[in-house]
């Protein structure tokens, strides 16, 4: 059998070896973009100059800026529709759906690769797939038939045992796992499935867990494709994209991890981060104030249909707000021709659009100092909308008794537990997927006054002089922290010199003028400590910083994708030789590097580090294969890979 991660890779691997810790070059057969990060990729791919998109199938969704309070989203969403038509990409419209519901049901196949410019594109995984989420120039040059490069990865087998018992559900088991291994436990791993309790476990509860391994920094999670997947596609109409992929043995992986699922009880993740995991339990009787059910992470038909039985003859206590999202058109068109819709709106739930919403602070924020239950996969400071609130995660059972009871309570008060089985058969509509031309060279792309044109990339100096310190941050700084998200910023992806101005503001509304005036001089570098740069794939995080004239970062270690990012776009990513040396700068300190293009062109470390305020020299190192290093002396990926894909 094997392990199903390692064949796939395998399978598609083109440059490399397959040996833990080495780069590995793979072939790339689907992507997806979402809005929110698709404008700047797709930006990023017109500038290669290739006349069409060379993979098997990429897909641009609308999904995350759908609050339209001004032209700027609209605008942005006929460019992504008039640039799709012209590449060969299909356009799933504003109100189809969250990208990675509508890509589950519609587009993932078992066996194939995926790349997306979304942190949850793991969701596919759920389906056999390996799927992994990357910054947006990444999804373009992945369009334009480069290789998707990554290190190999540790392959960790999460063996399931059991039958999860009625209240329990896919959202504790990853819970669990977090509550195990925390949000940097899965950094360098793929997390994949296997044992006997798997086949319990439906494809949309299979999605939910890999669609949150994210949250553990992990490369990907990936179940096998059995016969529970392949009634999944047969209900889908795509029985045959079906192929079996067996689950692995306890000999195929690089460590094991083992989860009785009939133990695990209901699990709340408190605020501010995934891995705060306890037991509902010791929640009880906590006052909540709003509940929203949705996101990515749990609003397929089977939670929909679960959350609209629970639900069923019961009123939202009066001081507590229930708004629901499902995840898809599909979804919604299903629960209203049932009748579970009826259920739902009957208990004075507000039924909000069919995309990610209140999940990034896109409308439906709470109230002032508001404790709030969330189905989705984040709760970082400030994600709400609304920076006094506190987010805690939980399944939809949960959150159901939360909006009923008006307080954390044990859900099996909502009395017997429904039992779900999928339909068998249920509406297909994919008219609101638009089909590209096949010739798309007369199509004209509609820009808007809010897409800015990218900035030049620079290629790496070989002296950085008196770089300033502009900010020096703690433990598990997330990219909602780096570059927030919200109704305010997120209009502002396409226009780079705008939305650069909201670097930071989180913690320190003050960094875009420090790093405007340390821009004038030097530049300016960025000091942190475990985990940077942890969460969303954006690549706004690192490509905002870069037009600040960010020049290098030093980290105690640095959160997957956005160090990836951080290549991409030319800044440094440093680490400390020994992580001490963190407290040996301080911000406001002026550092200097010298030689630095020739010791990452020699690959020569460690490389050191003049703290010139302190006068002190400090050794760092680097975690960059060849090609990293190439990438970065180039000034960034776009310049280093524009004339590979001619």
């Amino acid at each position: 059998m094997g392990s199903i991660a390692k064949k796939i890779l395998q399978d598609h691997m083109v440059e490399g070896t397959f040996e833990i810790g080495k780069e590995i070059g793979i072939k790339i057969d689907q992507t997806l973009t979402q809005d929110a990060t698709g404008t700047m990729a797709y930006l990023q791919f017109e500038a290669m100059k290739l006349d069409r998109v060379k993979t098997e199938l990429s897909v641009s969704f609308v999904d995350h800026n759908t609050l339209q309070t001004d032209f700027k989203n609209p605008d942005d969403h006929r460019y992504l529709q008039s640039v799709a038509a012209k590449f060969g990409i299909k356009f799933s419209r504003p109100g189809n759906g969250i990208c990675h519901q509508v890509f589950l049901e519609r587009f993932a196949r078992p066996g194939k690769t995926l790349v997306g410019s979304d942190s949850h594109t793991p969701t596919a995984g759920g389906m056999g797939q390996i799927a992994i989420g990357v910054g947006g120039l990444d999804v373009a040059v992945a369009m334009g038939g480069g290789l998707f490069y990554l290190k190999t990865p540790k392959i960790v087998g999460i063996k399931l045992t059991g039958q999860l018992q009625e209240y329990v559900t896919a959202k504790d088991v990853i819970l669990e796992v977090l509550r195990r291994i925390s949000v940097k436990g899965g950094v360098g791993k793929i997390l994949e499935y296997f044992g006997p309790g798997i086949k319990t476990l439906s494809v949309p509860e299979r999605a939910t867990i890999t669609n949150m391994g994210a949250e553990t920094g992990a490369t990907t999670s990936i179940f096998p494709s059995d016969e529970v997947t392949r009634q999944f596609l047969k209900l889908e109409g795509r029985e045959d994209q079906w192929v079996e992929i067996p689950a692995g043995s306890d000999e195929d992986y690089d460590e094991i991890i083992e989860i009785d699922l009939s133990a695990i009880e209901p699990l709340v993740a408190k605020p501010h981060s995934p891995g705060n995991v306890v037991p509902l339990s010791e929640l009880i009787g906590m006052k909540v104030d709003q509940v929203a059910i949705g996101s990515c992470t749990n609003s397929s038909l089977k939670d929909l249909e679960t959350v609209a039985a629970l639900l069923k003859g019961k009123k939202i206590a009066p001081h507590t707000v229930l708004g629901i999202a499902p995840g898809s058109r599909q979804v919604l068109e299903q629960i209203a021709r049932d009748g579970a819709l009826a259920n739902i709106v009957s208990s004075g739930a507000r039924i909000l659009e069919s995309a990610c919403g209140p999940c990034i602070g896109m409308g439906f924020a709470p109230k002032t100092n508001a404790t709030v239950v969330r189905t989705f996969n984040r709760n970082f400071f400030g994600r709400t909308g609304n920076k006094t609130a506190n987010a805690y995660l939980t399944s939809p059972e949960v959150a159901v008794a939360a909006a009923v009871f008006g307080e954390f309570t044990d859900p099996k008060k909502l009395g017997t537990y429904p039992t779900f089985t999928f339909p068998d058969e249920i509406h297909i509509d994919d008219s609101m997927i638009l089909e590209p031309p096949t010739d798309g060279s007369e199509i004209e792309i509609i820009r808007g006054p809010n897409i800015a044109p990218l900035p030049e990339f620079e290629p790496l100096p070989e002296n950085f002089e008196e770089v300033e310190v502009v900010m020096k941050v703690e433990d598990n700084i997330t990219t909602d922290h780096i570059m927030p998200a919200g109704a305010k910023i997120l209009p502002l992806r396409s226009n780079l010199p705008e939305i650069s101005k909201h670097v930071f503001e989180q913690i320190d509304p003050d960094f875009y003028g420090r790093a405007m005036k340390a821009k004038e001089n030097k530049g300016g570098a960025i000091i942190a400590a475990e985990n940077y740069g942890q969460g969303s794939s954006r690549e706004h995080a690192a490509l905002a910083p870069m037009y600040l004239g960010i020049k290098f970062k030093i980290a105690k270690s640095f959160a997957r994708i956005h160090r990836d990012n951080l290549v991409n776009f030319g800044i440094v990513p440093l680490t400390f030789e020994n992580p001490d040396d963190y407290d040996k700068i301080n911000q406001g300190d002026k550092l200097a590097i010298l030689s630095i293009a020739t010791a990452l062109k020699e690959g020569s470390k460690p490389i050191i580090v003049k703290n010139l305020t302190q006068n002190i020299e400090i050794p760092v190192t680097y975690d960059l294969s060849e090609r990293d290093r190439e990438i970065i002396l180039a000034g960034g990926k776009l310049t280093y890979v524009s004339s590979k894909l001619k």
